[in-house]
C-alpha cells in the first residue's frame, strides 16, 4: 500500500479523499493555488505544495507541476478527484513515465470513453443499449437536415468532445436542426478545440440514471447500483439520490450488467460511472461514461456501505477486489443536494466573498439516519471568482426514500449560511415540492416547474402559522431573557401581556403565547375564533442562527436572523421578514409610513461580484432594447447585461478589468 499521496484538486473533494487516506494511514500532499492560500484541504493535509496563479490554466491544469509536487514530496500516486486533470489521458501518461501510480483508470479506458462519438460505437459493439442516432461525419447544415428526418423528431445535437450542456441543442424541426447544427459546432470549436458533433433521437420526458461501476487490474468488474441525476438544472445537476425510484429490480440489473459489459470492453481498471437516459416506460440507452470519481458519489456510498475512494486507492496498489456481485446489497435511500454559491432570486448567479458564517448541520448517524456534509470551505474563508461555486454536498440517507427527504429537509433548513448568497432556499423549496416527493421526475423537472425562475414566496395557512408561532417563541424567550437583568423594578415582577401581532409583511397574525412549564403554549385568533394551543418547545438560546425545536411534537428548524423588531426566517424555501408586537405597538406601527425602494430603473448594476470584461456602450450613444451594455465574469462564466429598454447613456462609471461588487454601478441612462 502507497505510504504517500497527491491530490491535484482542491475543494470538497480534495477533503474527501484526505479522509479516506487518513483513515487509511496514507499521508497526504495537496496542492494549492495563490486564491487556495488559506483553503480547508491545504489546512487538512501532511504536506501541501503551491503550484502558482489562481487561474487554473496557470496551476491545477498543468501536468508538470503536478509531476514537480510529486518528486518533491515523495509521492508515490496520485488521485485526481473530478474535473481539473480526472479524465485527461495525458495526465496518468505523464505520471506513469515519471514512475507515479495514477489513481484511476489506465489511459488507454479514459481515451476510448472520452470521445462521445467513439464510445457509442464501442458501447453498441459491446450490445449495449444505445439511443437511434448517426454517429459519422456530418458534412453541413443540409446532411444534418437529412439525417435528423431519418432518425425522427425530435433530435439532439451534440458536441462528441463535450460536456457540461455546452455544445448541445435540441431540435424539433428542419428548422431547428439547420439552425442548431451551425450553434452547435461553433459552441464546441469554442469550447473544447473540437467542432465535431453527431446528431441522435431526443427522448421525450427523458430520466439521467447512471450505473456505479467498480473495476480492478486484474478483469474483475462489478457494479454497485444507479443513482437518479435527473433534477437538473441547464444540464447541471443539482439532486441526486440511489437508488432510483424509476427503477424495478430487472431493469437495475440489466443496466448494471450493460454497464460491467462496456467497462470490461475497454480494460476498465477504477471506479467509473456509466450513464444513461431512460424513458418513463423503463427503457434506457447509453449516453456517456465518466471515466472518474463522480460528484455524487456519496449516495452510492450510503446505500452500499463502500468507500469508493478506498476501492480506488487499493485497485491503484494492484489489489484485487474483495467484493464480487454478490456481495453488494442496496440498503436504504440517500439524497444529495448540491449547495452552490449562488443567488437562486437573481436566476442563479455567481456569488462570491467571505463566509462570515458558515454553519453546516452536525453530521450524525443515529436512528437510522446518517447527515453527511461533503464540504471544502471553513468558517472565514472566501468563495473565489475562479473555480467551482460548489460549497457543499449535503448527503442524508435512511431506511426509505421519504424519510431520507425528511431529513433532508431538515438538514437544509439547519444549514446557516451569512456573507454570500446561496441555493439553500431553492433547495429546501424543492424538498418539499409534491412531484419531487412522488418520484415523478425528468430532467425537464425544474424548467417545467420553475419557467420563471425561482422567486420569494409569501407563505400561506399553515406555514404562515408555523413562522409566526416560531417568531412569536424566540421574541418570548428574549423577553424573558430581557427581564432576568438586574435593578429593573425591584420587588415587582413584571408581566408582559400574553397578545402579540405577529407581521408577516403586512399580513397580521394574532396570537396569544405563554409559558407552561418546560415549553410555550400558543393559541391563534382568528375571525372563527381561537385555535389551540399549540406547545412549542425548544433550547434555542439568543445568539443561535438556528431554531431548533418541535411544535405539537413535530420536529422544526428555521435559520434565524434579527431585523428590527423582529427577525427573517428560512424554512422550507421560504424567507420572509417577521416583527412581533404587543397590541399597543401593533396600533403605532399602523400609523408608520410604508417605506418603499427608490427607483433604479436608470441605472445599471452588477448583479454579482465579478470581473468587468468588457463595457460594449460609449456615454451619448443611443441603444436599443436587447443590446448588450457589458460583459461580467464571475465563477468562469462570462455573463452579458443587456438594455431592457431603449435609451442613452449618461455616464459610464466601470471600466473593462475593473472588479465590481454585487450592485455596483456600472452605467446611468438619461
Amino acid at each position: 500500500m502507497f505510504k504517500r499521496i497527491l491530490i491535484a484538486n482542491r475543494g470538497e473533494i480534495a477533503c474527501r479523499i484526505i479522509k479516506t487516506a487518513r483513515r487509511m494511514g496514507i499521508e497526504t500532499v495537496a496542492v494549492y493555488s495563490e486564491a487556495d492560500r488559506d483553503a480547508l484541504h491545504v489546512e487538512m493535509a501532511d504536506h501541501a505544495v503551491f503550484i502558482g496563479p489562481p487561474a487554473a490554466a496557470e496551476s491545477y491544469l498543468v501536468i508538470d507541476k503536478i509531476v514537480e509536487a510529486c518528486r518533491s514530496t515523495g509521492a508515490e500516486a496520485v488521485h485526481p478527484g473530478y474535473g481539473f486533470l480526472s479524465e485527461r489521458e495525458a495526465f496518468p501518461r505523464a505520471l506513469a513515465e515519471a514512475g507515479i501510480v495514477f489513481i484511476g483508470p489506465n489511459p488507454g479506458a479514459i481515451a476510448a470513453m472520452g470521445d462521445k462519438i467513439e464510445s457509442k460505437k464501442r458501447a453498441a459493439a459491446a450490445k449495449v443499449s444505445t439511443v437511434p442516432g448517426h454517429l459519422g461525419v456530418i458534412e453541413d447544415d443540409k446532411h444534418a437536415v437529412k439525417i435528423a428526418d431519418q432518425i425522427g423528431y425530435p433530435v439532439m445535437i451534440k458536441a462528441s468532445a463535450g460536456g457540461g450542456g455546452k455544445g448541445m441543442r435540441i431540435a424539433h424541426s428542419k428548422a431547428e436542426v439547420a439552425e442548431g447544427f451551425g450553434l452547435a459546432k461553433a459552441e464546441a470549436k469554442a469550447s473544447f478545440g473540437d467542432d465535431r458533433v453527431f446528431i441522435e433521437k431526443f427522448i421525450v420526458d427523458p430520466r439521467h440514471i447512471e450505473i456505479q461501476v467498480l473495476g480492478d487490474k486484474h478483469g474483475n468488474v462489478i457494479y454497485l447500483g444507479e443513482r437518479e441525476c435527473s433534477v437538473q438544472r441547464r444540464n447541471q445537476k443539482v439532486i441526486e439520490e440511489a437508488p432510483s425510484p424509476l427503477l424495478d429490480e430487472t431493469t437495475r440489473r440489466k443496466m448494471g450488467e450493460q454497464a460491467v459489459a462496456l467497462a470490461k470492453a475497454v480494460n476498465y481498471d477504477s471506479a467509473g460511472t456509466v450513464e444513461f437516459v431512460a424513458g418513463q416506460d423503463k427503457s434506457f440507452y447509453f449516453l456517456e461514461m465518466n471515466t472518474r470519481l463522480q460528484v455524487e458519489h456519496p449516495v452510492t456510498e450510503l446505500v452500499t456501505g463502500i468507500d469508493l475512494v478506498e476501492q480506488m486507492i487499493r485497485v491503484a496498489a494492484g489489489e484485487k477486489l474483495k467484493l464480487t456481485q454478490k456481495n453488494v446489497t442496496l440498503t436504504g435511500w440517500a439524497v444529495e443536494s448540491r449547495v452552490y454559491a449562488e443567488d437562486p432570486f437573481r436566476n442563479f448567479l455567481p456569488s462570491i466573498g467571505r463566509l462570515v458564517k458558515y454553519r453546516p448541520p452536525a453530521e450524525s448517524a443515529s436512528g437510522g439516519v446518517t447527515v453527511r456534509n461533503d464540504t471544502g470551505v471553513q468558517e472565514g474563508g472566501e468563495i473565489s471568482i475562479y473555480y467551482d461555486p460548489m460549497i457543499a454536498k449535503l448527503v442524508t440517507h435512511a431506511p426509505s426514500r421519504a424519510a431520507a427527504i425528511e431529513a433532508q429537509s431538515m438538514a437544509l433548513d439547519s444549514f446557516y449560511i451569512d456573507g454570500i448568497r446561496h441555493n439553500i432556499p431553492f433547495l429546501s423549496a424543492l424538498m418539499s415540492h409534491p412531484r419531487w416527493r412522488e418520484g415523478k421526475l425528468s430532467t425537464g423537472f425544474i424548467a417545467e416547474e420553475f419557467p420563471r425562475g425561482f422567486s420569494a414566496r409569501a407563505p400561506e395557512d399553515e406555514v404562515a402559522r408555523l413562522l409566526a408561532a416560531v417568531a412569536a417563541a424566540i421574541d418570548h424567550v428574549l423577553g424573558e431573557r430581557k427581564r432576568q437583568i438586574s435593578g429593573q423594578m425591584i420587588g415587582r415582577p413584571v408581566q408582559r401581556e400574553r397578545r402579540r401581532a405577529v407581521w408577516l409583511g403586512r399580513e397580521e397574525i394574532p396570537l396569544e403565547i405563554v409559558r407552561e412549564a418546560d415549553h410555550l403554549a400558543i393559541r391563534f385568533i382568528g375571525a372563527d375564533g381561537t385555535t389551540g394551543p399549540h406547545q412549542v418547545a425548544s433550547s434555542w438560546k439568543p445568539g443561535d442562527p438556528v431554531w431548533h425545536g418541535t411544535i405539537d411534537g413535530v420536529e422544526v428548524a428555521m435559520q434565524m436572523r434579527p431585523v428590527p423588531n423582529g427577525f427573517r426566517l428560512a424554512h422550507q424555501g421560504f424567507e420572509v421578514a417577521i416583527q412581533v408586537f404587543t397590541e399597543t405597538e401593533a396600533s403605532a406601527a399602523k400609523l408608520m409610513p410604508v417605506t418603499t425602494v427608490s427607483d433604479s430603473g436608470k441605472k445599471l448594476l452588477c448583479p454579482m461580484p465579478g470581473l468587468v470584461v468588457s463595457i460594449a456602450v460609449s456615454e451619448g450613444q443611443e441603444v436599443k432594447a436587447g443590446e448588450t451594455l457589458a460583459v461580467i465574469e464571475a465563477m468562469k462564466m462570462q455573463n452579458v447585461l443587456r438594455a431592457e429598454q431603449d435609451g442613452t447613456i449618461k455616464k459610464i462609471y466601470a471600466t473593462a478589468g475593473a472588479t465590481l461588487a454585487v450592485d455596483a454601478l456600472i452605467l446611468e441612462f438619461a
